[in-house]
């Protein structure tokens, strides 16, 4: 038995886990630049993506935000809204460029993996 976030597993079952997560962490930087195509806050992003299908944690979510921003991808801003502070997210030029090749990889590796099932 192992334990992975303090649910006890056996090893096929922590293996494939560990490979899901593996495989969702690709999806969800796809996901979270297409969805910043319009701009949004954290809560409103987390919200969009739930409603397509694609949970995500806040504890997951907002690092990945600041690392697509460090790298150039995205342009954030601070606005009150609604009397709080929010930062507000959204592609810049160059995260634009690299999510229409992003989705271009993506849409190749689809096929080619729908073509081996």
């Amino acid at each position: 038995m192992y334990s992975v976030w303090g649910t006890a597993m056996t090893l096929p079952e922590s293996l494939f886990e560990n490979l899901r997560l593996e495989l969702r962490r690709g999806c969800l930087t796809l996901a979270v630049l297409a969805q910043l195509k319009q701009e949004h806050y954290g809560y409103t992003l987390r919200k969009a993506l739930a409603a397509r299908g694609m949970e995500i944690d806040e504890s997951t979510l907002y690092p990945l935000l600041r690392r697509l921003e460090a790298q150039g991808l995205l342009t954030s801003e601070w606005r009150e809204e609604e009397k709080r502070n929010k930062r507000f997210y959204k592609l810049s030029a160059d995260g634009e460029q690299i999510f229409a090749r992003l989705l271009e990889e993506w849409n190749a590796i689809n096929t080619s993996i729908t073509n081996l099932l």
